[in-house]
């Protein structure tokens, strides 16, 4: 995945908390910048195989289907990674979430997850590349914090 924008955080739950909340698409809304997520398909595992999304981001309105391959150990370390199937506005949409359990005193149990993401988004409309990876550094940030805001929350 060339011209990716990518970063990370720790997290003070265990990584099988984090997965449930990454894989819990209905509830996306809630907390990411979704209107929508509906899972259209699953995998022989149960994971969710394709997801369609709505969304509204500021001048990006969009309805988009992501396809996704779950690695995901019974701890709930491994990664799940994602690109689009199709969309209206989005020409790219392709990720990683990578999850790693790490010694982290101040954790219950003192296990953390460490997140790394990895993002490539792009779109359809002409924008400059350096605006791309602002949007997708701004994108990559927002996830994670909310991400982790809603893991401690469900925890």
């Amino acid at each position: 995945m060339a011209d990716r924008t990518e970063s990370s955080i720790v997290i003070p739950a265990a990584p099988h908390e984090v997965i449930e909340v990454i894989s819990d698409f209905e509830n996306y809304p809630q907390w990411a910048d979704f209107k929508a997520a509906t899972i259209l398909s699953e995998d022989e595992g149960g994971w969710a195989h394709e997801v369609e999304f709505e969304l509204e981001a500021g001048l990006i309105k969009d309805t988009y289907v992501l396809g996704y391959d779950w690695q995901i150990t019974e701890t709930g370390e491994g990664s799940v990674s994602w690109e689009l199937v199709r969309a209206e506005v989005l020409k790219a949409m392709n990720g990683t979430y990578a999850l790693d359990a790490v010694d982290l005193a101040e954790a219950p149990g003192g296990v953390g997850t460490e997140v790394h993401y990895q993002l490539h988004v792009d779109v359809k409309i002409p924008m400059l590349g350096v605006m791309k990876r602002k949007a997708e550094k701004m994108i990559v940030d927002t996830a994670l914090k909310s991400l982790s805001a809603r893991v401690v929350k469900d925890g």
